[in-house]
């Protein structure tokens, strides 16, 4: 018989709840994130987040370390539920889930709780309305060693499931922050940063651009770009060259070419 900490039927309460947090508007209202898949919650745990609650369904498991992740959200003080295979598929968000989905407390920082050193890179990104762009992005930042991602502005929320599976954990790893444009814009004139604005109608090359000193990299929403306070006068418009008959790349492409050109600049020097 299954004891009360295993669920086998799909009208259990626990999957209600978890399926209600799939709406934006509920993750907000509680302040609570879904975290599915192995190397997503490895990583969160890893980076001091803490799972209320794991689902687990030990016959989806695709590797053998499963089990010691398992053992170590329960000793970080989460509620673990065994699930058989038809309710765990019916709360997760893949098509091919591993068997792994957390409920845990979680909201981005607030700018002055960024740490910034002296000599900072900062990805900045402007109503993003797609959550794999926005996860892959911070996939890049974190590959790229930037120092803080802010989101500005963002049409779709940090916290969307889509978000965290295409971040592979790196929304954990990075250090993030959400704030409006003009409060921003306020915030990185105080402490110095040069304001490096990406857009395809600028004359300067990003190759030809400084971003060895303390940097934010600007990025606009997939159809429009970056808004005209961005690009007024104290920003630096920067272009990628389009060569083809194509006049934009993907946002998260674009992301990846300025953030390691700033890298190679910044090896370089």
């Amino acid at each position: 018989m299954p004891t009360d900490r295993q669920i086998t039927s799909l009208q259990n309460p626990a999957l209600k709840r978890v399926l209600q947090l799939r709406k934006r508007a509920d993750r907000a209202a509680v302040g609570l994130i879904l975290i599915e898949g192995y190397r997503e919650l490895d990583r969160a745990l890893r980076h001091a987040v803490r799972p209320a609650t794991l689902f687990y369904c030990p016959p989806l498991y695709l590797g053998q370390n499963e089990p010691a992740l398992v053992d170590a959200c329960r000793e970080a003080g989460a509620e673990c539920l065994e699930c058989a295979p038809a309710p765990f598929r019916k709360i997760a968000y893949r098509d091919r889930p591993d068997g792994l989905l957390a409920v845990a407390p979680w909201a981005p920082r607030a700018l002055d709780d960024l740490d910034l050193p002296a000599n900072p890179l900062v990805l900045v990104l402007e109503g993003i309305e797609k959550p794999g762009n926005l996860g892959t992005m911070l996939r890049t930042a974190d590959a790229a060693g930037v120092h803080a991602v802010i989101v500005c502005d963002g049409r779709t929320d940090l916290a969307n499931p889509n978000t965290v599976r295409a971040s592979i954990g790196a929304l954990f790893t990075v250090p993030v922050a959400v704030a409006d444009g003009a409060r921003l814009r306020s915030w990185l004139a105080t402490r110095g940063l040069r304001i490096v604005a990406a857009t395809p109608h600028a004359d300067a090359l990003y190759s030809a651009t400084d971003l060895t000193g303390p940097t934010a990299v600007i990025l606009g929403a997939e159809q429009y770009g970056l808004t005209p306070p961005w690009l007024a006068a104290g920003t630096h418009p920067v272009r990628i060259p389009m060569l083809g008959d194509t006049d934009s790349l993907n946002v998260s492409a674009a992301a990846t070419i300025l953030l390691y050109e700033a890298i190679r600049q910044r090896t370089a020097q």
